[in-house]
């Protein structure tokens, strides 16, 4: 069985940092308790992409969220489902834009981003390697 882990989140502030932990907590565990190889720079990776991902459902979805990570092969995938229907969309680079620019970093640090239509919102999945040395 793979491992995961899920957190609800809620409205307030606290769940940007709620969701950082939990990515921490969760990527220890895979490396001390399953022995599966994680670098370090993977926790900072996946830190940063929880912390986007939970800053703009928190900003822009009406409703509650769901973060789940879990390990498929040498993959962390980080989804966050959320009750906003609109497709998070990337904007042109402007080196004078202040803000907006979360799902770039998201696309620049995954291996891929996905983005799916839910029953009453979307699930926005980013892959990130555990170990580059295992790729």
């Amino acid at each position: 069985m793979a491992p995961e882990a899920s957190l609800a989140l809620d409205a307030d502030g606290s769940c940007i940092a709620q969701g950082r932990h939990l990515a921490v907590a969760f990527l220890t565990e895979v490396k001390d308790g399953y022995g599966i190889p994680v670098a370090a720079a993977t926790v900072e990776i996946a830190q940063l992409i929880v912390s986007e991902l939970v800053t703009n459902a928190h900003k822009h979805a009406p409703g509650p969220a769901l973060l789940c990570l879990r390990i498929s092969g040498a993959v962390l995938q980080i989804e966050l489902h959320d009750s906003n229907t609109a497709a998070p969309a990337a904007k042109a680079p402007d080196p004078t834009r202040v803000g907006q620019h979360g799902l770039e970093i998201v696309a620049a640090l995954a291996l891929t981003v996905t983005v799916e239509q839910t029953p009453g919102g979307k699930r926005l999945r980013a892959d990130v390697l555990l170990s580059p040395a295992t790729a």
